[in-house]
């Protein structure tokens, strides 16, 4: 009798829906039609809008001496904070504009470790003159898209490729160079720069081999908080990391067993100086990919063991680090009948690296959500290494260039 009462609920439920929404009809046709309308044409005008931008992938190689600690990359990465946006509605529904993104690779083939900056063009000066300004013996070319010629080939071109994420809330900062010295600018045989162990590893790649790391970086802009219910922007993840800082303080500050606030652990107050100093920069929206491709002969699975571990020298128990997002295969065969699963992840992530597409379409936040930031922490795991970088594969100019001579004849 129950379980008739309960069915009788269900299609006196069910009928009664249906008469409301066909009485108002009128009323909820128009408006689904227009959503649907609207997101169709955003789409398309933004598609379009990046279409006719074009893009230009750069290539940085590095002259034989260097000298500048991570600070001088951190500089370059303040002046591609970039929050601009549509003005109005004519830029955001007409032009289908959107806020411009950078990508930084790091990639060997066949064990040649190569530096690469992904730009639209009319952000190329920029670029040149803010490097150039940081690193005057580096050398900015016009790269052939090393991408292009790798094509979804699970028999003969097998390749895994991952995602990456933080440990933590991403108001806690990872290891940075300031947290190993490089700040202090030590003598070149004192220096430890954790951007070495992933040079190392991707120079030591073989003839067949590819591995690629693409970071991808937009400004993350300061909202207008209107109430604070509603935080948003970098002001959320500035407030939110004061917040932190205080409930950390105010722990301390509380009267313990003996009725006196506790004094601070030396990680405790290495943690609030550490964060104090995050919240004091620029933050950017980042998303990190990791492929590792080789041809079937010498597929090596050591090759993403090493993948894997490329950015764990960043981490830190009392801090923040990176670990696995997303990745191509699956723990178990049941969860992928026939390769039907990882293929289409493969294909999806692989076009979404060519197409360096993770704020926008159309692979907009593929796998994982952005994370932020700083220009510190992106300074230290992307920057030009000095002499302590001995990777022998890694590409550098035959020698260095000086200016002519003034007295030469016209």
């Amino acid at each position: 009798m129950f379980f008739d009462a309960l069915t009788t609920l269900k299609y006196d439920l069910f009928f009664t829906v249906f008469r409301i929404l066909h009485t108002f009809w009128p009323l909820w046709v128009p408006i689904l039609f227009f959503s649907m309308f609207l997101s169709v044409w955003l789409r398309h005008r933004r598609t379009s809008w990046l279409i006719s931008q074009g893009s230009v992938l750069l290539e940085i190689k590095l002259p034989k001496e260097i000298f500048k600690s991570p600070l001088a990359m951190e500089i370059v990465f303040k002046s591609l904070w970039i929050v601009g946006k549509a003005k109005n509605y004519f830029e955001t529904f007409l032009q289908g504009k959107v806020r411009p993104w950078f990508s930084l690779e790091l990639v060997s083939i066949d064990g040649q470790v190569r530096f690469f900056i992904w730009t639209q063009p009319k952000y190329r000066q920029l670029i040149e003159s803010q490097i150039y300004a940081q690193y005057p013996g580096v050398e900015i070319y016009d790269a052939e898209d090393y991408t292009k010629n790798v094509f979804h080939d699970p028999v003969k071109l097998p390749f895994w490729g991952t995602t990456f994420k933080l440990t933590k809330d991403d108001v806690y900062p990872i290891m940075t160079y300031i947290d190993y010295g490089l700040d202090k600018d030590p003598k070149e045989e004192f220096k430890i720069d954790p951007m070495t162990s992933i040079l190392e590893f991707l120079g030591s790649m073989k003839k067949g081999e590819q591995i690629w790391i693409q970071i991808l970086i937009q400004g993350h802009r300061k909202e207008t908080l209107k109430d604070d219910a509603k935080l948003s922007g970098a002001a959320y993840w500035e407030i939110a990391g004061k917040d932190v800082v205080k409930k950390m303080i105010d722990e301390l500050r509380a009267p313990g067993e003996s009725g006196y606030p506790r004094i601070p652990t030396k990680g405790e107050a290495e943690t609030i100086a550490s964060l104090e100093r995050s919240l004091d920069k620029l933050p950017f929206e980042c998303g990190i990919r990791g492929f590792y491709i080789a041809q079937k002969e010498v597929f090596d699975p050591i090759g993403i063991t090493g993948l894997i571990g490329s950015f764990r020298q960043y981490n830190s128990q009392s801090l923040n680090g990176f670990k696995l997002g997303k990745f191509t295969d699956f723990d178990n065969p049941w969860q992928d009948f026939k390769r039907i699963r990882r293929s289409n992840r493969e294909r999806r992530l692989l076009n979404a690296y060519k197409l360096r597409s993770f704020f926008n379409l159309p692979y907009r936040h593929l796998f994982v959500p952005p994370f932020i930031l700083n220009t510190e922490e992106l300074a230290t795991i992307f920057h030009f290494p000095g002499q302590v970088a001995s990777t022998p594969t890694l590409t550098k100019t035959a020698s260095k260039k000086s200016e002519a001579p003034s007295n030469l004849p016209i």
